[in-house]
Formats: C-alpha cells, structure tokens, sequence
C-alpha cells in the first residue's frame, strides 16, 4: 500500500509538470516570441516613466533539434518503479520461502527427537524387564536351594535322633530350638527390610517428578545419615557408661576383699 502511494504521487507531479510546460510552449508559439509577456506589465510600462530601463528576463531556450518526450519519461520512471516493486516482492517472497524451509526443518527435528526419545525409552523399558525377571528367577532358584537344603538337614537330624540316646536327642532339640529362633530373627529382618526397600521405577516419570523424587531421597538419606548420627553418640554414652560402670564395681570388689581379709587377720 505504501509503495502504490507514492507511485500515485509521483504520477501526479509528474503530470502537472508536464502540463506547465506544454502551457508555456503554447504561449510561445502564439506570440511568436520566446518570451511571452503579460499584458499588464506592458500598460505599466507604457504609462511609467520611458527613462527607465526594466531588466527583461529571457527564459531557457529548448533546443530545436531535440524534442522532450515527456511520455517515455513517465514511462520509464513507471518502469523503474515496477521493476523496484518487483524486486522488494521477489526478495519478500524469496526470505518467507527460506523462513518456511528453516520451520519444516525444525519441525523435522524435533518429530526425530522425539522417536529417538520414544526408542530409549523402550529399550530402557524392556532392559528393566529383563533385569527384574533375572531377579526374581535368582530369587526363586535360591528359595529352592534353601528348601532342598533344609530338607536334607532335617533327614540328617532325623537319622542322628534315631542313633543317638535321648540325652543326645535333648541337645540336639536345645541346639535346634536356638537355630530356630536366629532363623526366625533372621527371617523376621528379610520381611523388614523387604517391606522398606521398594523397587524404583523412572520410566514414567515426567522433569519435575523425577525432580521431586531425588528431592525426597535426599531428604531420606538426610534424616537417615541425622539417625545414625544420633545411635551413634548413644552408644558411645551407653559404652561409657558401662566402662565406667564396671571399673567402679571392680573397686567395690577390691574394697570388700580387702576388708575382708583385715577382719580375718584380726
């Protein structure tokens, strides 16, 4: 819109320029004189003074030979607009053709992230898998370990039992009962420790939860690291406490033995 304005405007002058002068050939060609003079300046001169001399102006000469073409000038000065037109259109067209290029292309990039993305996500997936089947079969393949194990110390005990006298027996059944009692122990700590440690799971989770879990498990391990801190210092007072404990009832004890054998001498 802006250039049509001012090719309109241009148009114009050039237009009344033209116009002035074809007027003032006009005006030549009927007084047969270069110099076209008004009337009225002619009155004045007659009736003022004849000893003054007035300066009289000639206009420019145009050459004979040569004739102005005032239509090719508009012309080309048209063309020259056009041609400027054309090519602010053409380099407009030209950088939103290269802007176009430029979006595909990123738009390109990104779809191939993303399938990147989407493929190591599935290859993490599907390691994890097979990570937790190999556990769980290594789990399985100890718990039936432990049980054949436990079936044949129970033959071998039963065999020695029927060998062996009633009083052996009772051993046996003492020494029995307390491996039953670390193995409960024991087995009492498996399930604890089971039901606290939980497997983590990272597949699904977006930026900020994956921020918000380490952001816990730092709080976690912080209080943990504060806990084992405090068990730490209550125990040292605890191993201070029985040392010193101990060496006072060793000096209660040479005190009374010592008391003990001057009442005898005397």
């Amino acid at each position: 819109c802006s250039v049509r304005k001012v090719q309109t405007k241009v148009r114009f002058h050039q237009r009344e320029a033209a116009a002035c002068s074809l007027s003032c050939c006009e005006t030549c060609a009927v007084t047969g004189s270069s110099t076209p003079q008004p009337k009225a300046y002619e009155e004045e001169g007659e009736d003022g003074d004849q000893d003054e001399e007035k300066p009289k102006f000639k206009p420019p000469k145009i050459p004979d030979g040569e004739k102005v073409d005032f239509d090719d000038i508009q012309k080309k000065r048209q063309n020259k607009d056009l041609v400027e037109l054309q090519s602010l259109i053409d380099a407009h067209f030209e950088c939103r053709k290269k802007e176009e290029e430029e979006l595909i292309a990123l738009k390109e990039r990104i779809e191939k992230r993303r399938a990147e993305r989407a493929e190591q996500q599935r290859i993490r997936s599907e390691r994890e898998k097979e990570r937790q089947a190999r556990r769980e079969a290594e789990r399985m393949r100890k718990e039936e370990a432990d049980a054949l194990r436990k079936a044949e110390d129970d033959v071998k005990k039963k065999i020695a039992l029927t060998n062996m006298g009633s009083g052996f027996s009772s051993n046996l059944q003492r020494i029995e009962q307390k491996r039953g009692k670390k193995q409960t122990e024991r087995e009492k700590k498996k399930k604890i420790l089971a039901e606290r440690y939980k497997p983590l799971s990272f597949d699904d989770l977006s930026d900020d939860k994956l921020r918000e879990k380490a952001k816990d498990l730092w709080e976690w391990l912080h209080n943990l690291e504060a806990l084992k801190y405090d068990y730490s210092e209550k125990l040292k007072r605890q191993r201070y406490e029985v040392v010193s404990l101990r060496n006072r009832i060793d000096e209660l004890q040479k005190h009374s033995k010592k008391g003990a054998a001057s009442r005898r001498r005397k």
